[in-house]
């Protein structure tokens, strides 16, 4: 009896601490995928080559840097308001969420794609999306010493103690509110519908 007790107990531990690690897993994964790592992997790619390393000895290279910031940031948005849905054709169809629902609706066949609607949160997500991408750009190393070089070692602890706390800010409000959308580069899998499935119900 007292053997059956102590197992259950145990167990009833075990259950606990897995409930905990599966909120705090399912906390990071949401970070991960709601922050713009496809584009910012690209950005940090392509801004020490169009930046000459910060040099920025020509004004293309003020220009070509430029306009990497603008399209990154434009890609971190629209990716917030993509999503995706499995098809009568059984494939993974990606589109625009609207007012009406998602766009364009090719092969959407029983799928209802009036729930992929715009909502609010989209918005909240595309906003800090933008600001984490912005922290990212604009206070990288490359980018201070090509448009202002003199920000660099007047605005040093600005430069080290703002990004960690715009990206804790943004990584809070994603993990409170988790964004439910599949966009480009997230299908959509087994187990979301799954969730989403409870979630409706």
């Amino acid at each position: 009896m007292g053997a059956s007790s102590s197992s259950s107990s145990k167990s009833k531990k075990s259950t606990k601490n897995k409930g905990v690690k599966d909120i705090a897993l399912t906390g990071a994964g949401n970070l991960i995928k709601l922050l713009p790592t496809g584009t910012v992997f690209l950005f940090q790619f392509l801004n020490p080559v169009l930046t000459n390393n910060g040099q920025c000895n020509n004004p293309v290279n003020k220009i070509l840097s430029a306009i990497l910031i603008a399209v990154s940031a434009f890609s971190c948005c629209f990716a917030s308001f993509t999503d995706s849905y499995t098809g009568s054709d059984e494939q993974t169809h990606y589109g625009i969420a609207t007012t009406k629902g998602l766009w364009p609706s090719t092969s959407s066949g029983s799928v209802d794609l009036s729930a992929y609607k715009l909502r609010v949160g989209d918005f909240v997500h595309a906003f800090f999306s933008l600001i984490v991408f912005a922290v990212v750009s604009l206070l990288d190393s490359n980018t201070v010493r090509c448009f202002y070089p003199a920000f660099e070692s007047t605005e040093r602890v600005l430069l080290q103690a703002l990004p960690p706390v715009i990206g804790t800010i943004a990584g809070t409000v994603f993990v409170v509110f988790p964004n439910k959308r599949h966009g480009i580069g997230y299908p959509y899998s087994s187990s979301d519908s799954s969730q989403d499935s409870e979630d409706s119900s």
